[in-house]
């Protein structure tokens, strides 16, 4: 069975930055992308990032294109994600989630694993 645990959210002023890290357990062997997503309150949840096991390669929103950077463990089994200049705007949970194929990434239902997810606020 697969788990993805999340941490490192909190509130932190604009301008400030967060760390958050996914630890995944089970058969994370098996990914083949990890990413993360968020939903703020009365918004529907939208991609932020993502990165490809096998060559590295990564994916942005455009709304944090340049201000957050996703990274990956050595072992199959941790992400991370660097947030800085945060803003307001980028208030929201926070969903760690893995892919065993590469498809539509940028879309929800690219991914077959999810965490519960962590807060991040950014205060004005």
């Amino acid at each position: 069975q697969v788990q993805l645990v999340e941490s490192g959210g909190g509130l932190v002023q604009t301008g400030g930055s967060l760390r958050l890290s996914c630890a995944a357990s089970g058969r994370a062997f098996t990914f083949s992308a990890m990413g993360w997503f968020r939903q703020a309150p009365g918004k529907e949840r939208e991609f932020v990032s993502a990165i490809v096991w096998s060559d590295g390669g990564t994916l942005y929103a455009d709304s944090v294109k340049g201000r957050f950077t996703i990274s990956r463990g050595n072992a199959k089994n941790m992400v991370y994600l660097q947030m800085n200049s945060l803003k307001p705007g980028d208030t929201a949970v926070y969903y760690c989630v893995a892919a065993r194929n590469l498809r539509s990434m940028r879309t929800s239902v690219g991914y077959d694993y999810w965490g519960q997810g962590t807060q991040v606020t950014v205060s004005s």
